[in-house]
This record gives structure tokens, C-alpha cells and sequence, in this order.
């Protein structure tokens, strides 16, 4: 066993898991999540593979692996920022 099929083992179980615990509806709403981020995954790593097999070294290369990385980074940046909004204080009495 490779540890790429341990990997997709451990994936599949926790996805199983995480069903388990969750309702159905949540449920449904997990796998599609999780397969949409796969198909969209398998194409950007297929075109990936086209052109690191095609163009060989060069700025084709480097595009097409900084645009994806540059959208998971503003993803994940996005994702793992924390921002608040302070509502300003309310006055008693007075005007509002």
C-alpha cells in the first residue's frame, strides 16, 4: 500500500465520519462541497501536468503554477483572517 492510498483512506473515513455525525441534509451538503473541490482540483492539476510535460522550463511553467497557488493563498488568507465589526455604543436616552 502507497501512502497516497493511505491518504485517500484516511480522506474517505473522514468524510464517512463527519456524515455519521452530521445529519443527512449536512451531509449531502459536505460531499458536494468536497466534490466540487475535487473536479475543480483534477482540472487545474491536468493542466498543470500538460504543460509541466509540453513546455518544459520557462514562464508557461512558472504561470501556470503561481496563478493557482496565488488563488489558494488569497483563499486560505481570506479563510484564516479574522475580522471584527464594533458597533459603536448605544447612548441611554438621548437622540438616536
Amino acid at each position: 500500500m502507497t501512502p497516497t492510498h493511505v491518504l485517500i483512506g484516511v480522506g474517505v473515513l473522514i468524510v464517512l465520519l463527519s456524515m455519521r455525525r452530521s445529519g443527512a441534509r449536512r451531509a449531502r451538503e459536505v460531499v458536494s462541497l468536497a466534490g466540487r473541490v475535487l473536479v475543480t482540483a483534477g482540472f487545474i492539476v491536468g493542466a498543470q501536468w500538460v504543460v509541466v510535460l509540453r513546455a518544459g522550463p520557462g514562464w508557461l511553467l512558472l504561470a501556470v503554477l503561481a496563478v493557482p497557488a496565488l488563488f489558494a493563498a488569497y483563499t486560505l488568507t481570506r479563510a484564516l483572517t479574522v475580522t471584527t465589526y464594533d458597533m459603536p455604543a448605544r447612548r441611554r436616552g438621548g437622540r438616536r
